[in-house]
C-alpha cells in the first residue's frame, strides 16, 4: 500500500519544530507500525537525510517506550494496542497518517517523536516500591490472597507507564498511571504497611511534575494499551483522602 505520512520534525527541546511530509510506498499490510518507520528511516539515510527519532524497545508491547499518538489517538486506532503492535493492515492505502509525539508539558520533547517521561520514573521513585522486610518469593507465594484481590492486583500491575493516558488526557493528567502503580501495591499484603505513605508521596510527586488534575472524562482509560479502568482512581482517591486525614491527626 501506498501512504502520505505529515511526522512532527523537532532537532531538540529548545527549537520549534513542524510536521513534514513523507510519501510511504510498497508498505505491506503485515509490517508493524514501527517496521513501517524503519523502512522510511531508511530511504532518508540511503538519500543522506536525518533519520526520524522514535522511542522503541522491547517491540512486543511490554515495555512501554514506543508511544506516538497518531491521527490524533495515542499508539492509534486500535484499542488496547501499543504502537508496536499496531499493523499496517489497520489502515487503507492512500490513507494520510499524521505521526507527533506526547504533547504534554511534564513530557517534552527531546527530537521529533520522542519526549523525556523521566516524570514518571521520579514518581515512582518517590513510592512505587515495597520497602519493608517481606521475604522472598516463596514467602510471598505462602501469602493467602482473595482471589478478587489477586485479580484487580494482577490487572493494575500490567500498566507499563507508556503516559498514554496523559497524552489522552486533556488536562494531560496521570492520574490513571499513579493510581495503578499505588493500586497494585496496596491490594496485596505486602504492599499495606506503607501504603498511606506511598499515596501521599506519589500524589505530592505527580502533582509537582506539572500534571494536571483529573476530570473523569475517561479518555485516559480509553487510550490505556492495557485497558487499565478508573476502578483504580476511585481506590487511589479514597487511599489518599483516608491517608491525609491520619497524617493530620498524627
Amino acid at each position: 500500500m501506498n501512504l502520505t505520512l505529515r511526522i512532527w520534525r523537532q532537532k531538540n527541546a529548545t527549537t520549534s519544530g513542524q510536521f513534514v511530509k513523507y510519501e510511504a510506498r510498497e508498505i505491506s499490510p503485515d509490517m508493524s507500525f514501527l517496521e513501517m518507520l524503519d523502512v522510511i528511516n531508511e530511504d532518508l539515510m540511503r538519500r543522506g537525510e536525518e533519520p526520524i527519532a522514535f522511542d522503541h524497545d522491547c517491540r512486543e508491547g511490554i515495555c512501554g517506550t514506543c508511544g506516538v499518538v497518531i491521527n490524533g489517538v495515542p499508539h492509534g486506532p486500535e484499542p488496547a494496542t501499543t504502537t508496536c503492535q499496531l499493523h499496517m493492515r489497520s489502515f487503507k492505502g492512500g490513507d494520510t497518517i499524521t505521526i507527533e509525539p506526547w504533547r504534554a508539558a511534564p513530557f517534552p520533547v527531546i527530537k521529533d517523536l520522542v519526549v523525556d517521561r523521566r516524570a514518571f520514573d521520579r514518581i515512582i521513585q518517590s513510592g512505587g516500591y515495597v520497602s519493608v522486610s517481606t521475604g522472598g518469593a516463596p514467602d510471598g507465594n505462602a501469602i493467602p490472597i482473595p482471589k478478587q484481590d489477586a485479580d484487580l492486583a494482577f490487572d493494575a500491575a500490567t500498566c507499563i507507564g507508556c503516559g498514554a493516558c496523559v497524552a489522552a488526557c486533556k488536562n494531560a493528567s496521570a492520574m490513571l498511571f499513579v493510581a495503578a502503580k499505588i493500586s497494585h501495591l496496596s491490594l496485596l499484603p505486602q504492599g499495606k504497611v506503607e501504603e498511606d505513605r506511598r499515596a501521599l508521596n506519589m500524589v505530592t510527586q505527580m502533582d509537582a511534575e506539572g500534571f494536571g488534575d483529573c476530570t473523569n472524562i475517561g479518555s485516559c482509560e480509553a487510550a490505556c494499551p492495557k485497558s487499565i479502568t478508573l476502578d483504580n482512581i476511585a481506590r487511589m482517591n479514597r487511599q489518599y483522602l483516608k491517608a491525609t486525614v491520619k497524617s493530620r491527626v498524627e
